[in-house]
């Protein structure tokens, strides 16, 4: 359970930071996974050190429970069937929302942390987004210096910035 939530973390870690590099020519490398305390995979930027807090983006609890490979806790199995009752196009806003708000409320042992967050869904796309961007509600406060969106489960769509607005 364990080694495949670490499995899935640098998995994403890796494919966002392929399409980072692709998209502004910059290095990104060297990713090492992290304690706790820590946001979930580090790796450089150029010669800086950067922290990726890792998210899994999902719409249902079958595919929740696919991509962990766990059972789900109870938080997450009602947060889960409260999204179900959202009409589809509200559904990707919804459960953005709702993970960013849940990672915006941790606190890192991290000088620079970005949020990662891989579309899991089959169905959102990154075009869906867009309308969207406006309309998430990100805590005041909250760790993060930027939030990216991998759009797409491989990521053959790319990324997309979600916070600051000026990336978008």
């Amino acid at each position: 359970m364990v080694a495949e939530k670490i499995r899935l973390e640098h998995e994403a870690a890796r494919l966002f930071m392929r399409l980072y590099q692709r998209r502004f020519g910059v290095s990104m490398r060297h990713i090492w996974h992290n304690e706790p305390a820590k946001p979930d995979v580090s790796c450089y930027l150029e010669q800086q050190r950067l922290d990726l807090e890792i998210a899994h983006l999902y719409g249902s609890e079958a595919e929740a429970m696919l991509l962990l490979g766990r059972e789900l806790s109870p938080q997450t199995r009602d947060a889960l069937t409260a999204l179900q009752q959202v009409p589809v196009q509200e559904r990707m806003l919804a459960a953005l929302d709702r993970l960013i708000r849940q990672k915006a409320h941790k606190r890192y042992d991290s000088e620079r942390v970005w949020l990662v967050i891989r579309n899991t869904h089959p169905v959102w796309h990154p075009e869906q987004l867009q309308p969207f961007r406006q309309s998430i509600n990100l805590p005041q406060a909250q760790p993060f210096e930027q939030i990216w969106l991998v759009t797409d489960y491989r990521g053959e769509h790319g990324i997309a910035a979600v916070y600051p607005p000026e990336l978008a």
